[in-house]
C-alpha cells in the first residue's frame, strides 16, 4: 500500500510539473469570449459542402487515398517478407542482425517524418504518400513476418528437402502454407491502419484527401473541411468492413 500511495504522488506531481513547465493555462479556454468563438466555429462544422463539384473532389480523392494505401501495403508486405526471411534466421546470425536492424530502422522513423523526407525525394504528390506507408509498414510487417516464421514447425520444410527439394521449394510448401493466414491478418491489419495514415499524409502534402483537408482548414473554410471529414470516416469504416469480411473469409477458413 504505501508503495502504490508513492507512485500516485510521484504520478500527480509529474501532472503538475508538466502543466507548470509548459505553461499551460487551462483558465484561458473560459476567458473572455473563448468559448463563444469555439461554439461558432463549431457550429460552422455543421453545414458541409454537398456541391457536385466538391463531392467529385472528394470522390478523386478518396479513390487517392485508398491506392495509397493498398499499394503502399502490397510493397511494404513484399518487401516486409523481403527483409523478414534473414531476420527470422533463415541466413545465419550476421544476416538476422543486420535485417533487425534494418527493421528496426524503418519502423522506427514516424510515417509523417517518412512522407516529409519522400516529399523531398519524390515531390508533392500521392507518390510521396505511397513510398512512405511502404518504408514505415515494412518495418513493421517485418518484424511480425519474421516472428511468425520462427513460431512455424520447421518439420514440414525439412521434410521435403531430405526428399531432394530445394530451399525456396521446401519453403513456398513447407514453411509457406502454415504461416500464410497470419501473414495475410497482418497485412489486412495493417491495411486499416495505412488508411487512416493515408488521410494524414496529405498535411505535409503528399496528396489524398488529408491534402484537401489541410487546405480547407489553411483557408478556413470549415463547410468544405466537414465533407472531407465525413468522407474520411465512411473510406474508414468501409474499408474497415471489408477488412473483416476479408479476414472472416481467407484467415479463419
Amino acid at each position: 500500500m504505501p508503495g502504490n500511495i508513492l507512485v500516485i504522488v510521484a504520478l500527480l506531481a509529474a501532472t503538475v510539473a508538466s502543466f507548470v513547465w509548459l505553461g499551460v493555462d487551462l483558465g484561458a479556454l473560459v476567458s473572455g469570449d473563448a468559448l463563444h468563438q469555439m461554439g461558432s466555429y463549431a457550429m460552422r462544422f455543421l453545414h458541409p459542402d454537398f456541391s457536385t463539384a466538391h463531392l467529385k473532389a472528394i470522390g478523386w480523392g478518396a479513390l487517392e487515398t485508398l491506392a495509397m494505401s493498398a499499394l503502399g501495403t502490397l510493397l511494404a508486405a513484399l518487401l516486409g517478407l523481403l527483409i523478414a526471411l534473414p531476420a527470422a534466421g533463415r541466413f545465419g546470425s550476421l544476416a538476422q542482425g543486420t535485417a533487425r536492424l534494418l527493421l528496426n530502422a524503418l519502423r522506427a522513423v514516424p510515417e509523417l517524418v517518412w512522407a516529409a523526407l519522400m516529399v523531398l525525394a519524390a515531390g508533392l504528390g500521392p507518390n510521396a504518400g505511397t513510398l512512405a506507408l511502404a518504408l514505415h509498414t515494412a518495418g513493421v510487417l517485418g518484424r511480425l513476418f519474421a516472428e511468425a516464421l520462427e513460431n512455424t514447425p520447421p518439420e514440414p520444410a525439412e521434410a521435403i528437402r531430405l526428399n531432394g527439394g530445394g530451399r525456396v521449394a521446401a519453403f513456398c510448401y513447407g514453411t509457406l502454407p502454415g504461416v500464410w493466414p497470419q501473414l495475410v491478418a497482418y497485412m489486412l491489419y495493417r491495411w486499416e491502419n495505412n488508411i487512416r495514415m493515408a488521410s494524414v499524409l496529405g498535411f505535409v502534402g503528399a496528396g489524398g484527401l488529408g491534402q484537401m483537408l489541410y487546405m480547407s482548414l489553411s483557408l478556413f473554410q470549415e463547410a468544405q473541411a466537414a465533407s472531407v471529414i465525413l468522407a474520411m470516416l465512411i473510406l474508414v469504416l468501409g474499408v474497415d468492413a471489408l477488412s473483416g469480411w476479408m479476414r472472416q473469409r481467407w484467415v479463419s477458413a
